[in-house]
């Protein structure tokens, strides 16, 4: 018997079709204007051979071998254990660490997106728990976007992400707006997906009405493809980490000329008078001009000279990404992005100024927001120490050293225990060889997982979860108006258990179980969530009842939230005395008071450029004439469905691809479909070749999330099989100011590999003893 089931996740909402309880495919609804490939690929990854079925403990930490800088994380066999052995040996060190080396001796970081659903997310499952056992350790801001989230606040106030309900829509850039400069693309792949669950993709129709309403686009970008084709844009090919020298060029162009807007900057900013100082050299002596910006990043100075006029001469927007700032000094980009909008005119004016990240998920320029929905609760942290998320190898490497992060002094804390539930930290972080050194440092490390991935086989004790296909739920987006049911497809694989019930197990032994649950199922916290969320909507029906909703497979939609929106640039324009920004001065901080007050020497009181410590312009290109871009992948989000059907059939020959300039190639004797080896002197992989003037010569492109395949784990340097670009990026921050990652600033050489190829073991399970 046939079996039709609504599923949603962080890629979209589909049908699941489920014949005798045996999931058969995963079909796109009908309502989708633009489904993404990947959900129907999940049907390969449900019973694949990497599938954690049984707890699983590291035989040499079961065993006693010492427990501190234990080498053999990540290239140890596991023992199979039932789940009441494994239940006890998790609140046992639990209780051992907290006991002797305190709260704040647990980290619960546990960075990453997980899977969709109100209910079932990892981090406020494992944080709550943590949380009602005395506190944790916790990681602040993310790898997506550290410098943006540090850098915004005091440039136009506000919560890091509030400005996603300031900037312009699309619906609204169609109607208002003549032209749009993207710094770093909008690369329509990323608008695949949307954190906490999707229903319909809007982004690439919204895109597409705003170029047949005549908006051009300009895409500033090392990559011809990070523009849809249907946009017709003006490609400009930039030197990678040059965007902030581009804008200085525009700036100066407009300033001289007289073109900037004056009013805007001296009603509705600060700090304009010492910018322009530097800016036209009265500072250091160098004039940032349209020829010193071509000089450094490969933009004609007459095609900077133009860019300004239209900028200001047009209803125009500033658009810029997530990649260009995560890199050395990432924060100069977004600053100095705001600084160009507020200068070229169209600032405050509907459907024109500046905005960040559109496309990077389908919610950034789809909608300002949604009403509030119901999430598993939240327990305040008693241990009030964090960490810079991107910092965790400094901290299991480093315990007590103390590093700068936005004006403060943080000490590094000493973890023993790394609880990580959800996220993958060999796909996010940089320098995976540093980071397999650093993650033998701890007493024990417990991972949550559904797969043998890099994370759980450099785990100490593994406990198999249920994928969002086994589970009850219900998916809300970010601002995603719809409400998306997700009755459970199927049993869990082998003995998995949700993370839920784990919890509650270990919350119970620990003696908080009831505390922990608050006496209710997880089906009944299900109900709970949703009736919750029905009745701050008031009493006028707005949703039907959860039985109602749990049958149905087209979802729910709820009422859109209605301005004004704190902070509008609209607002400012209007009366900068009666709506100010919540800055130090209510006006956009072109000069900050605040960060220069920090005295860094890496992130001063105005956006300016500094030289990459990697980049095409640098000495070490000499030895690494190419610049890796490791950006987000098509065929995946981050590493999640790496073994599912639609990435596995983007491989080559076994391998992430990785994309080369002809010309490049050539000098290399490199051909299309060819493996090769990319390296520097952090690591190396090997990758398939693909051949595509797509990327400017001097730059590659290997995406992000190959499960990472070291032919001798542990072993620093060695060769990964499967091409994941984090054994060549850097563990370095982007300023002391955020500490963000800057992985994007990296550069490789590429040569053909000519040895015997190794067989990919990515996906292939360590050695179990049953």
């Amino acid at each position: 018997m046939e079996r039709r089931l609504s599923v949603a996740t962080h890629w979209g909402s589909y049908i699941a079709v489920v014949e005798s309880g045996r999931l058969v495919r995963i079909e796109p609804r009908g309502d989708d204007p633009a489904p993404s490939p990947i959900g129907p690929g999940m049907v390969a990854a449900a019973d694949d051979s990497a599938r954690v079925l049984r707890p699983a403990v590291r035989k040499g930490w079961l065993d006693g071998l010492p427990r501190v800088r234990d080498t053999a994380r990540g290239a140890d066999a596991f023992v199979e254990v039932s789940w009441d052995d494994a239940i006890t040996l998790v609140s046992d060190e639990l209780r051992r660490v907290r006991a002797r080396h305190g709260d704040g001796a647990v980290f619960g970081g546990s960075y990453g997106w997980a899977s969709a659903g109100a209910f079932h997310g990892a981090q406020a499952q494992l944080h709550r728990f943590l949380a009602l056992g005395g506190g944790y350790t916790d990681s602040r801001n993310t790898y997506s976007t550290a410098a943006l989230e540090v850098i915004l606040p005091h440039v136009i106030g506000g919560h890091p992400w509030s400005y996603q309900s300031r900037m312009p829509m699309w619906d609204e850039i169609a109607e208002n707006c003549e032209l749009v400069v993207a710094f770093g693309g909008l690369a329509l792949k990323n608008s695949q997906v949307n954190p906490g669950g999707l229903a319909r993709h809007r982004t690439r129709d919204l895109q597409r009405r705003c170029r047949e309403a005549g908006v051009r686009f300009v895409n500033v970008s090392p990559v011809r493809s990070d523009a849809a084709g249907f946009l017709d844009a003006q490609w400009l090919p930039v030197v990678p980490n040059t965007d902030t020298a581009a804008m200085l060029g525009i700036a100066h162009t407009m300033l001289v000329n007289g073109w900037h807007d004056e009013d805007f900057l001296r009603r509705c900013c600060v700090g304009f008078d010492r910018f322009a100082s530097y800016v036209l050299g009265e500072i250091d002596g160098v004039v940032k001009d349209a020829a010193w910006a071509a000089g450094i990043t490969g933009i004609g100075r007459d095609t900077i000279t133009g860019l300004a006029r239209r900028l200001t001469e047009q209803r125009s927007l500033i658009m810029v990404n997530y990649a260009v700032q995560r890199a050395d000094h990432g924060e100069q980009p977004i600053w100095m992005s705001v600084v160009l909008a507020a200068m070229a005119g169209s600032m405050g004016r509907s459907g024109c100024g500046w905005g960040a990240g559109y496309a990077t998920m389908d919610a950034t320029g789809v909608a300002r927001g949604r009403a509030v929905v119901a999430a598993f609760p939240g327990v305040p942290n008693p241990v009030a120490d964090f960490i810079p998320v991107a910092r965790i190898a400094d901290t299991l490497l480093h315990p007590g050293r103390t590093i700068d992060y936005d004006g403060r002094r943080l000490t590094l804390p000493e973890l023993r225990l790394v609880y990580w539930c959800g996220g993958n930290p060999f796909h996010h972080h940089q320098d995976l060889h540093r980071l397999a050194r650093a993650w033998q440092t701890p007493d024990t490390v417990v991972v949550h997982e559904a797969w043998w991935n890099t994370t759980a086989k450099f785990a100490d004790i593994v406990l198999p979860v249920a994928t969002s296909l086994e589970r009850d739920d219900f998916a809300a987006g970010f601002c995603d108006p719809h409400l998306v049911a997700m009755p459970k497809v199927r049993e869990p694989a082998g003995e998995s258990r949700t993370d839920h019930r784990i919890f509650t197990d270990l919350a119970s032994r620990l003696g908080y179980g009831k505390e922990f649950t608050q006496s209710r199922s997880e089906i009944e916290w299900v109900r709970h969530l949703y009736e919750q969320t029905r009745a701050g909507l008031g009493d006028g029906g707005v949703l039907p009842g959860f039985d109602e909703f749990w049958r149905s497979s087209a979802g729910v939609e709820l009422p859109p939230l209605e301005g004004p929106f704190p902070g509008s640039f609209e607002a400012l324009r209007s009366d900068p005395q009666r709506f100010p920004l919540p800055t130090p001065s209510g006006r956009i901080e072109i000069f900050s008071e605040e960060i220069d007050s920090f005295g860094y020497d890496d992130c001063a009181g105005h956006p300016m450029w500094f030289e990459p410590a990697e980049w095409l312009r640098g000495g070490l290109s000499e030895r690494f004439p190419l610049h890796l871009i490791s950006n987000q992948p098509a065929a995946r989000l981050h590493s999640q469905y790496d073994n599912g059907g639609h990435s596995l059939g983007t491989k080559i020959r076994g391998r992430e691809p990785v994309t080369l300039n002809p010309s490049d190639a050539a000098v290399r004797g490199i051909e299309s479909g060819m493996v090769v080896r990319v390296h520097n002197d952090r690591g190396s992989c090997l990758a398939g070749a693909v051949l595509s003037d797509d990327v400017m010569p001097g730059v590659v492109q290997l995406p992000t999330g190959a499960w990472w395949d070291p032919v001798r784990p542990g072993l620093s340097g060695t060769l990964d099989r499967h091409g994941n670009p984090n054994v060549l990026t850097a563990d370095r921050p982007c300023s002391r100011l955020s500490q963000g990652p800057s992985a994007l600033s990296a550069l490789v050489d590429v040569e053909p590999y000519t040895g015997p190829l190794p067989d990919v073991r990515a996906f292939t399970p360590p050695e179990v003893e049953h």
